[in-house]
């Protein structure tokens, strides 16, 4: 039986640290060497980190990540690699390094460059046009990169049918959306048995600013079997013993394919790797697939809530920062926020702080008090009553005979984010801010107050999902942790007497529905009516959201969870006269 060890290492790079990217590759390289393997992949890009985005216009930089590469080559000693890196010929290019025996083999050139939602390579990257195949002991693979095998005819088919490569091997940096994780798995288990080839799927994992990728590299048979899954949201070196016979025998059985390749004769060019002496490899260090991914609502949360998580620590940690503030408002979006930070950086390193006004009630406080409580978190409590009242009288005559409106209440949240950045200032603390999807659609925030801060934990977060995350994180072994009163509560900014989100906001299980239609699917004014929505309120909803993309331009980066996220995904013009209303 012709059997060959994979291992994928699906390793958490930071952009722009090439020596501490290269260290990981290199004890990559080294642990599955000794776990027997024949050959290891590592993610797209692993070199220099994923994105690097204008740090490839920087000709030093792509210099540093070519000559990190050349120590990793070097360290190939009887075992074969496919490294990610940039590699600079005539352009630059998203590339692949197959090495074996220290030797550099070959490089692969991504073909398909994805310019569409968060990715722009284009701006970057030549496409390449090099799809080969290598022998490594009479084992035929190919390689490719990322988007190049969501395309059906892309540079997989070509290496499967007419280089003859019973293997393919994929490196990734696919970022993680809600469903996205599913959505990749029937894919490329689609290509395999089309193919008619063992796939096996190296991805990132680790936060880069607003991207989260979640791992959940796996390796899948010829007939789209799942044979090994790795964990989603950390590292993992995942090992498999593939059986290339068995895809010898699929593709006996398969004449389509013979026909196909007959049809459309194309030659791929097939280089030998150096041979290597390994032995069979003991069968001991392996693990079973776990089961498939479901879409029920509590893994989708469960994912949800994972990436928030990864997506916070890893922002906090890879810039160099140690400890967070929150502001604990006893709210529901505060507190999740709060958990989310416990959960991601122990509770040493998350401070509350509380900063009742007059308008603060006795209900909020005593929910803020208790979320610091059942964390095990530092709560400070900063009155800004008389700091209020001091702006107030230092405005009175500016003021004098006009109602009290918003200009007075947006002032507490003004205290409030002068309050934190200065703890943050004195400290070397950053703030995470507690703003949800629903709000700052709406603009239902407020510039240099709620929203000031370094990271903005829960910005794709709708507020229908946030109540959703909190019973999901409640379940959980060590829960509730969440207060049920702050649960409960009707929403509200606690600005004015008797205020409720509802006093400016529609019901938010009305409102989300609309924002998710219009925001993310680019739904008309009348496709939305159609769904059954009072077309007034759907008017409003539309008008507001693009009145406000200046307060969201200003806003900190965060987390993106839902397919279209504001910033990176949803792009639009400031100045901007174009209206659906």
């Amino acid at each position: 039986m012709r059997t060959l060890r994979i291992a994928l290492a699906q390793i958490n790079v930071t952009v722009g640290d090439l020596s501490g990217n290269r260290n990981r590759i290199l004890d990559g390289i080294r642990k599955a060497r000794d776990l027997g393997a024949a050959l290891v992949a590592f993610p797209e890009l692993a070199v220099p980190g994923y994105p690097p985005e204008d740090l490839l216009f920087k000709p030093r930089f792509i210099e540093a990540n070519l000559r990190s590469l050349d120590i990793l080559v070097r360290e190939t000693r009887d075992i074969a690699a496919v490294i990610g890196f940039v590699d600079r010929q005539d352009d630059i290019y998203n590339a692949a390094a197959v090495a074996c025996n220290g030797q550099l083999v070959d490089i692969y050139h991504k073909s398909h460059l994805p310019n569409y939602e968060v990715f722009d390579e284009d701006r970057y990257f030549q496409a390449g046009n090099n799809a080969r195949v290598y022998s490594l002991n009479g084992i035929v693979f190919g390689v490719n990169i990322c988007e190049d095998i969501w395309y059906p005819g892309g540079p997989a088919r070509l290496q499967a049918l007419f280089g003859d490569a019973e293997l393919i091997v994929n490196i990734s940096s696919s970022p993680f959306h809600d469903g996205k994780g599913l959505q990749r798995e029937q894919m490329i288990a689609t290509r395999a048995s089309d193919y008619g080839a063992a796939l096996a799927f190296c991805n990132l994992v680790g936060g880069q600013d607003e991207l989260v990728f979640d791992g959940g590299s796996f390796v899948v048979d010829q007939e789209g079997a799942f044979l090994a899954r790795a964990p989603r949201f950390k590292e993992h070196l995942l090992l498999v013993d593939i059986d290339l016979e068995a895809v010898f025998r699929y593709r006996l059985h398969h004449p389509r394919r013979r026909k196909e390749k007959q049809a459309h004769r194309t030659d791929i060019p097939c280089i030998d790797l150096p041979p290597l002496a390994f032995p069979a490899p003991p069968s001991d260090r392996l693990q079973a697939a776990p089961p498939p991914p479901s879409r029920n609502r509590r893994e989708r949360l469960k994912d949800i809530y994972g990436a928030l998580v990864l997506g916070t620590r890893d922002y906090v940690r890879k810039n160099g920062f140690e400890k967070v503030l929150v502001a604990l408002s006893g709210g529901i979006d505060s507190a999740l926020v709060s958990v989310i930070a416990r959960d991601a950086l122990g509770a040493d390193n998350v401070i509350g702080v509380t900063m009742p006004s007059r308008y603060s009630s006795e209900d909020t406080r005593n929910d803020a008090l208790a979320t610091a409580q059942n964390l095990g978190i530092r709560l400070i409590t900063l009155p800004i009553q008389s700091i209020f009242e001091a702006y107030l009288s230092e405005l009175s005559d500016e003021f004098q005979g006009r109602p009290s409106d918003t200009a007075e209440e947006n002032i507490q949240p003004r205290i409030r984010g002068n309050l934190l950045m200065a703890l943050c200032n004195k400290f070397g603390w950053i703030v995470l801010t507690t703003g949800n999807k629903s709000e700052l659609s709406m603009g239902y925030a407020t510039l240099y107050g709620d929203m000031a801060g370094g990271f903005a934990v829960i910005k794709d977060i709708y507020k229908t999902l946030v109540y959703d995350l909190a019973h999901h994180r409640n379940s959980l072994p060590d829960g509730p942790v969440i207060p049920a009163s702050t649960i409960q509560r009707p929403p509200t900014a606690e600005l004015r007497e008797n205020q409720f989100d509802t006093d400016t906001l529609p019901p938010y299980p009305t409102l989300d529905p609309i924002l998710k239609a219009y925001v993310e699917e680019d739904c008309s004014l009348t496709e939305i009516v159609a769904m059954g929505f009072d077309e007034k309120l759907v008017r409003r909803v539309i008008r507001t959201v693009d009145l406000n993309e200046y307060k969201r331009r200003q806003a900190p980066p965060g987390i993106k969870i839902t397919p279209r996220a504001f910033g990176r995904d949803r792009r639009l013009p400031i100045t901007n006269r174009c209206r659906e209303y």
